[in-house]
């Protein structure tokens, strides 16, 4: 880890003890662990002090683990371009509780943030605009959270008597098919198809 980082590490430690609840280094990384309480505040600092100006939102993503109590992992990257350093900030929240937007710290995070929400469906409160970006107006459900299935729930075509498209449920057919579960190294055989065919180095030799 990068001297910037570790004194980065240290200032927030003793400055900043009421907003971080812990800190983690992996692979040369910082990540600081806070709580949505505490996220603006956290972000105003990280920017605005001198010994850290990670003035550069880069992303904000999430994570869904479903099986625990608060299922969702929300992730800040940030950049300092003046110190060539990267930090990320972490935080956890469920389904019901909203992350208050940093959206006034950074405009950045505007259309960040509707990704997230449109994804994992994490609400962010005081947030300008929150309404869905990729997906289609409608849409049920957040693709990115692990029990949202493959398939979806609807699919979506150009019906040409309404004129119009339509949303329907999914109808996935699929003929019965046997597998046998082996891998293609597990179902080798000392011959394959076609060995036939070839010449081995004796039938050459007489063939020549």
């Amino acid at each position: 880890m990068s001297q910037h980082l570790k004194d980065v590490e240290d200032i927030l430690t003793q400055q900043r003890a009421d907003d971080v609840v812990r800190t983690e280094t992996r692979l040369g990384e910082l990540m600081i662990w806070t709580r949505p309480q505490s996220i603006v505040r956290l972000l105003t600092f990280l920017r605005d002090d001198a010994s850290c100006l990670f003035k550069m939102l880069v992303d904000v993503t999430a994570v869904d683990y479903p099986e625990a109590e608060e299922r969702f992992e929300v992730v800040y990257n940030l950049m300092s371009t003046k110190n060539n350093t990267r930090i990320r900030v972490k935080l956890t929240t469920d389904e019901e509780n909203p992350v208050p937007s940093v959206v006034p710290v950074f405009s950045a995070a505007n259309w960040l943030e509707r990704e997230v929400w449109d994804m994992f469906g994490i609400m962010f409160s005081g947030h300008p605009d929150l309404r869905r970006i990729l997906t289609d107006y409608g849409f049920e459900g957040h693709p990115l959270r692990k029990d949202f299935p493959l398939t979806g729930y609807v699919e979506v075509r150009y019906d040409e008597d309404q004129k119009r498209v339509i949303y329907e449920p999914v109808k996935l057919t699929q003929d019965f098919r046997s597998f046998d579960f082996l891998s293609p190294w597990e179902g080798m055989t000392k011959h394959l198809p076609g060995d036939e065919k070839a010449e081995t180095p004796e039938e050459g030799a007489q063939n020549g």
